[in-house]
């Protein structure tokens, strides 16, 4: 059994508890990290048209990636100790919502916390990105609480009645 796990800052820790929870301990478990391009992209731009003429030692979109590549690094080592067991590291930068996809090809489960509105059960619990990854995952999916979920009482009202 091959077990991704997608890692995002603030909700990692659950998806990892789930996988200690719900995967045999031979399950072959790989955690991923993704990052956009979008920061340092914007920063590339902003300098390159407004500031950096001239000065590419400058650029603080080359800072920017190697910040989010060293966040990055140490959220998947945080993630590896918390696991506690065998586990490889993937880092990959695009389309978050599109690398993930990608990443589950050939997997047998891919594990992910809800990003949206997590005051209340329902559709908005799921941002963009996990809403994708749900649609369009090429395996099974297990969706995860990053804390305690509402009660039912938080459930949206039925729609009304059509004669």
């Amino acid at each position: 059994m091959r077990v991704i796990v997608w890692l995002v800052e603030g909700t990692w820790p659950a998806c990892v508890d789930a996988v200690r929870e719900h995967a045999p301990e031979s399950a072959e478990v790989v955690l991923l990290h993704v990052s956009g391009p979008d920061v340092p992209g914007v920063a590339h731009g902003a300098f390159a048209g407004l500031l950096g003429r001239g000065h590419p030692e400058r650029d603080p979109g080359v800072l920017l990636e190697e910040l989010g590549g060293t966040s990055a690094a140490e959220l998947l080592a945080a993630a590896a100790e918390r696991l506690d067991r065998p586990a490889g590291c993937e880092e990959r930068t695009g389309r978050v919502e599109r690398e993930v996809v990608a990443a589950a090809e050939g997997a047998d489960l891919l594990v992910l916390a809800r990003d949206g509105d997590r005051s209340r059960l329902g559709p908005r619990s799921l941002g963009p990105a996990v809403r994708f990854a749900v649609d369009h995952a090429p395996c099974p999916v297990l969706l995860v609480w990053p804390e305690p979920a509402p009660g039912l009482a938080t459930l949206p009202p039925p729609p009304p009645h059509h004669p």
